[in-house]
C-alpha cells in the first residue's frame, strides 16, 4: 500500500467520522485545501476520499459549488425504514424467547439514559444509544440470514447519515415510551405476533412523524 493510499484512507475516515456523527451536517461544503491542511496532507488524497464518499452516496459534487454532504435521500429513507419495520419486528418476536433478563437489565438501562438524555436532546447521541436498546432485542434471533438483513437495514441508515430525531425530536419522548411497553411485553412473554407487531409499529411511527414533517414543511414553503 503506498503513502497515498494510507492517507487517502486517513482522510476518509476522516470525513466519513464526522458525517456519521453530524458534525458535518447535510449540505456541509467540504474544502478539499483546509481538510488537507487539518490532516496535514495534500489535497490528492483528499479528493481521493471524496470520491469514494461520493461513491457511497456521502457526498455530492455540483459544478461551481463543490463537495457537499449528501442532503437526506427521502425516497431511500423511506424504503430503508418500511423494510427495516418488517425484517426487524420478525427478527425482534424470533429472539423474545431467548433475551436473557441481563439483556433486558441492560435495554432498560439504556432506555432510561435515553430519557435522562431528553432534557439535552443531541440526535445522533440518541440514535447511538437507539440502537444499542434495539440491538440487545433482536441480536438474540436464531435466524442469521434475517439477522444480516437487520443489519443491513441499520448500515443503510447509517450511511443515510441523519437521526429522523433531528428533524422531529418530540418523536424522541413517544419512542422511548414504546421501548418500555416492547420491554413489558417480552418480560411477561407475550405471543410473538404481538411482539413482532409492537416492534415494526414502533419503526413505522417513527416514520410517519418524519413524513408528517416533511409534509407540514412543503406547506409552508
Amino acid at each position: 500500500m503506498t503513502a497515498t493510499t494510507n492517507k487517502a484512507q486517513l482522510a476518509y475516515d476522516f470525513i466519513k467520522q464526522r458525517i456519521v456523527s453530524g458534525r458535518y451536517t447535510p449540505g456541509y461544503r467540504l474544502v478539499l485545501a483546509t481538510i488537507a491542511t487539518e490532516l496535514g496532507m495534500s489535497v490528492v488524497p483528499v479528493r481521493e476520499a471524496i470520491r469514494r464518499l461520493e461513491a457511497e452516496r456521502l457526498v455530492t459534487f455540483q459544478r461551481n459549488v463543490g463537495a457537499q454532504v449528501a442532503m437526506l435521500d427521502e425516497r431511500e429513507y423511506l424504503h430503508t425504514m418500511q423494510t427495516l419495520a418488517l425484517l426487524e419486528g420478525y427478527a425482534t418476536a424470533l429472539s423474545a424467547p431467548l433475551v436473557t433478563p441481563g439483556r433486558l437489565r441492560r435495554a432498560r438501562e439504556v432506555n432510561e439514559r435515553m430519557r435522562d438524555s431528553l432534557t439535552q436532546f443531541r440526535p445522533h447521541e440518541f440514535t447511538r444509544q437507539n440502537f444499542e436498546f434495539h440491538s440487545l432485542l433482536f441480536e438474540s434471533c436464531p435466524n442469521p440470514h434475517v439477522l444480516d438483513l437487520v443489519h443491513r437495514g441499520w448500515d443503510r441508515l447509517a450511511n443515510l447519515r441523519d437521526s429522523t430525531f433531528s428533524f422531529v425530536p418530540g418523536r424522541a419522548h413517544e419512542s422511548v415510551d414504546e421501548h418500555e411497553r416492547l420491554l413489558r411485553l417480552i418480560e411477561r412473554g407475550a405471543d410473538a405476533d404481538t411482539i413482532e407487531r409492537a416492534a415494526r409499529e414502533h419503526r413505522t411511527h417513527t416514520l410517519d412523524a418524519f413524513l408528517a414533517h416533511q409534509g407540514a414543511q412543503l406547506l409552508d414553503d
